[in-house]
């Protein structure tokens, strides 16, 4: 066959297949378009998925005669006139080819009119074929109807999933257009039945979470953080769901770049990255997210769907939003007081300086013993006593988060009390946090070591001997010293202060034995991080040790101080309160 022009109907079905993916594809440019337009309030109505009609209505600005016989043109658009303007787009289109798309794959009708019209105009095309342009009624606005998709198009047809499935990808759409202007009002139909009605938030009085708590649910508020982060001319903000509060799925993820609702895989992992430290392996974190940068630091033109974008600098959006979630999830530990963002719709950067906040209380040992409810004793009345004064002050301290030790529970838990209920402690996974923390901190600068008079001889299998070496790196800024001895032998000459010598090689074999298996890898992706977090596992305390009151205190006062307490390594809670009303509602107290 030789080279041809192709026919426009064709370059046009060809275009389609790059923008018009589904019947939520139509609904997402329609409705960007109405966006666009200025619209305060935008009406969707779908029948059979979208197949058999979409119908798009706006209050937007309108158009006239002139720019509706244009709108099915290809690459005709409003939005951009210049390589300047392709440079820092503003707006959600700019391409040119979305109308012109829809329009050769269905059978479509569009009304507008502007506000100084006497009255509206309307335009039809059937499979490419327009129509010549019309008198028509209508308000000031416009109403795209696009009925039977992919008519024309068979083999596009058949991959239409049910009528369910696809409104569920419409509905998920128009959520996230909603997330992204809280100020518009969106309703989507289905037939006669409303499945989202979503009106406008005044911004200057209500905040953004009365639309985040619409769509996402009061749930996801309840258990989130919000926070916000600024670097020169680029914010981000939003709120990030709490590590103990991660998804089986997904399905609760939203990145909005300058009002524009993308997937973009360098946010996603940056994301992913800041929970690195606190998720548990396998979950996800929900998080709706905003970015606000200059126009001209981002090119939206990266795909045709316009869900992908890139960044100028890729590496330090990459960095800025990693570190500051990274932050923000720092403060998950007990008693950290969250910052508040402000409620206006994020659409520039604004200026947030982190709060500091003070170390927490650590009573001295001799103040423990006083502060609990009875003396030790054998004589039992004596508790019955005790129990009916009142309690002592030390339990509303409100520098004690985790309040006051009372007991160690099963051998693995500690009992504590609070003036608002009693805590529940996992020791071995507060343990290994408050490690772990220190770890990191003093990793950079090598870690504190002692030199064994005799060297410590451990026996490992050959290959987790292999494994272990090609790591020597990381062991020897850990602090250790260490030599190959034979196929199977392993030498200690120096080992971390932390140790205790009675545990060295078991610690060590452990270790290396957890490194070198892949099937329990640690969560944590970084080579020196996943080896700190290894060792701090095994160097903390375990279930069956005994825990003195003292003990106790210490580890509490120090999970207090240390940041991303609230969970362990693995992301595992490190404690759970129970309030008194809780408590009084178990056994029917006050009925």
């Amino acid at each position: 066959m030789p080279i041809q022009i192709l026919p426009d109907e064709l370059i046009d079905q060809i275009a389609a297949g790059e923008v018009i993916e589904r019947p939520a594809s139509v609904v997402k440019e329609l409705v960007e378009n109405s966006l666009d337009a200025g619209a305060r309030r935008i009406e969707i109505d779908v029948e059979r998925g979208g197949v058999g009609l979409i119908r798009v209505h706006d209050d937007g600005s309108g158009m006239d005669a002139h720019e509706v016989t244009l709108s099915l043109q290809r690459h005709a658009t409003s939005k951009i006139a210049s390589m300047a303007d392709l440079e820092s787009v503003a707006t959600l289109g700019f391409r040119g080819e979305a109308m012109p798309s829809i329009a050769s794959v269905s059978r479509l009708r569009l009304v507008s009119r502007t506000s100084l019209a006497a009255h509206a105009v309307e335009i039809q095309a059937e499979g490419g074929i327009r129509s010549t342009v019309r008198p028509a009624a209508h308000v000031v606005g416009t109403t795209v109807e696009v009925r039977d998709l992919f008519f024309n198009v068979p083999a596009r047809r058949k991959f239409v999933r049910s009528d369910a499935t696809e409104v569920g990808h419409i509905v998920r759409l128009v959520e996230r257009l909603a997330l992204s202007r809280p100020d518009i009002s969106f309703q989507l139909r289905n037939g006669e039945r409303v499945i989202l009605d979503a009106q406008a938030t005044d911004t200057s009085q209500e905040p953004v979470a009365a639309r985040v708590r619409a769509i996402v649910g009061n749930d996801f508020l309840e258990q989130a953080l919000p926070f916000e982060h600024a670097a020169g001319p680029v914010w981000v903000g939003g709120w990030l769901g709490l590590p103990t509060a991660s998804r089986g799925a997904a399905d609760q993820q939203f990145w909005f770049v300058n009002g524009r609702s993308v997937r973009d895989r360098l946010l996603m992992n940056a994301v992913r990255l800041g929970y690195r430290d606190v998720l548990f392996h396998g979950r996800y974190p929900a998080y709706v997210l905003y970015l606000a940068l200059d126009p001209a630091m981002v090119d939206v033109n990266a795909h045709p769907t316009k869900l992908e974008v890139r960044f100028r600098d890729s590496r330090q959006i990459h960095d800025f939003v990693f570190r500051a979630i990274a932050e923000a999830l720092s403060h998950t530990r007990p008693g950290e007081t969250e910052p508040q963002p402000s409620g206006a719709l994020p659409v520039a950067p604004r200026d947030l300086r982190p709060a500091v906040t003070e170390p927490a209380y650590v009573a001295p040992r001799e103040a423990v013993q006083a502060a609990l409810p009875y003396a030790p004793s054998r004589d039992p009345w004596t508790v019955a006593a005790r129990l009916q004064e009142t309690a002592p002050h030390p339990y509303a301290d409100s520098d004690r988060p985790l309040g006051t030790p009372l007991a160690q529970i099963r051998g693995t838990y500690i009992l504590s009390q609070t003036a608002d209920g009693v805590i529940l402690v996992d020791m071995h996974a507060g343990h290994e946090r408050v490690l772990y923390e220190q770890l990191k901190a003093q990793y950079a600068n090598g870690l504190p070591s002692q030199a064994l008079l005799e060297p410590v001889v451990i026996e490992l299998a050959s290959h987790e001997l292999d494994a272990l070496l090609e790591d020597r790196a990381e062991w020897e800024r850990a602090g250790f010293e260490l030599e190959a001895l034979g196929h199977t032998r392993l030498g200690l000459r120096r080992v971390p202060a932390l140790l205790s010598e009675a545990k060295i090689a078991q610690i060590v074999r452990e270790v290396a034995r957890d490194l070198d298996n892949p099937t329990a890898a640690h969560h944590i992706e970084d080579a020196s991080d996943r080896f700190l977090a290894t060792l701090a596992c095994r160097t903390s305390v375990h279930a069956n040790r005994r825990l003195s009151l003292p003990e106790m205190d210490a580890l509490l006062r120090q999970m207090e101080q240390t940041l991303r307490a609230n969970q362990c390594n693995h992301g595992r809670p490190t404690w759970v309160r129970m309030s008194w009303m809780e408590l009084d509602r178990l056994f029917l107290r006050g009925r």
